[in-house]
């Protein structure tokens, strides 16, 4: 196993469970989400407790959700309202797990582990994602990879020189000096780019092409989540890698929730605090990062098979590395703690 089972994991956007059920597996787990009469969320085992036919494959009655195959009526606990013989006395004995769920950040929270450990307090805090004097939009994409090639992805930023030359790729990044640092669960790689040309996509946010210092901020989150602070600025503002909000600037969010041990859920999106009641800006930020994001996932998908066409390699560490590595150790220590 190569993720921690005891954590808050994001199984949708707010606005992609509604009255329809869907069905996502996460962690290895086939869940079913479906919105209650009063708007909350349910989350259960995607599998009727009588012969495990997907409950996704159901409809929503009430608050409960109707098998497809026989008919049996299950509650939003779990446990059955009402039996296929619709004389027969309820088997409460008969019954489907049932999740702990929270709707924070604009996404669904599922804790798939012991759910008597589960404690909202737990969730991780995305805080610009809700504050106000910030918007935020994004999007979800299905990938065949190990979620931890995405965290290794995202905590290495030099591979936008190349994969992403057209829109935010510039071969300063790979001139400038990285600094990482690690604090207890949290790792940090910080990158400070002075007194360059702003790419296309920060030209045309900035709405004005003159020399600016650009940042890059990347925080692994665990168990799967990396916040990108990023950003420019004309240079005579002075800006510097403790405090640059005079230009542009911006968080990328992203969250890798595994679904088995080789594919996952991306669910990607940008928090910015400049325009910030411009539709028309956070969408066509939606749709740049969409391409942008495309291209990553042809690269890891590309990876994933690589890897498993050569075992007789391993994926080699250099200096550039060193945030990925660091927040690969996060997670192997904390499912050591998770399996005793």
């Amino acid at each position: 196993m190569t993720f921690i089972r005891n954590r808050w994991y994001i199984a949708a956007w707010d606005g992609e469970v509604a009255n329809k059920p869907i069905s996502r597996k996460i962690c290895g787990e086939p869940i079913v989400m479906y919105r209650k009469l009063d708007g909350s969320v349910v989350a259960l085992r995607d599998a009727c407790p009588h012969r495990l036919l997907p409950l996704s494959m159901g409809m929503r009655e009430g608050d409960n959700i109707r098998c497809m195959y026989h008919g049996m009526l299950v509650g939003p606990d779990g446990t059955p309202e009402e039996m296929p013989q619709v004389h027969e006395r309820v088997n409460k004995k008969v019954c489907t797990p049932s999740y702990g769920v929270v709707e924070k950040f604009r996404y669904i929270w599922v804790w798939i582990g012991d759910q008597e450990k589960a404690d909202e307090t737990k969730i991780p805090n995305f805080w610009p994602c809700d504050s106000e004097g910030w918007v935020f939009d994004g999007g979800y994409m299905h990938v065949a990879c190990d979620y931890r090639l995405f965290i290794d992805n995202l905590m290495d930023l030099t591979h936008e020189t190349y994969v992403h030359a057209g829109s935010i790729g510039q071969k300063e990044l790979k001139e400038a000096p990285l600094e990482t640092v690690v604090d207890g669960d949290k790792v940090t790689l910080s990158r400070w780019i002075p007194n360059i040309s702003p790419p296309p996509f920060w030209r045309d946010a900035l709405q004005k092409d003159v020399p600016v210092d650009r940042w890059q901020i990347c925080e692994f989150i665990e168990p799967c989540s990396v916040h990108i602070d990023v950003g420019v600025s004309p240079v005579e503002n002075g800006d510097t890698i403790e405090s640059h909000d005079s230009g542009v600037r911006g968080f990328v969010v992203d969250s890798m929730t595994p679904e088995t041990e080789t594919t996952c859920h991306y669910f990607w999106g940008m928090v910015r605090n400049f325009r910030i009641e411009d539709q028309g800006l956070t969408d066509r930020i939606k749709n740049g990062q969409f391409k942008i994001f495309s291209e990553d996932i042809d690269i890891l998908e590309g990876q994933q098979i690589s890897i498993a066409d050569n075992p007789d390699m391993a994926l080699r560490v250099l200096s550039i590395d060193s945030g990925g590595t660091h927040a690969r150790r996060v997670i192997e220590k904390l499912m050591k703690v998770e399996n005793g």
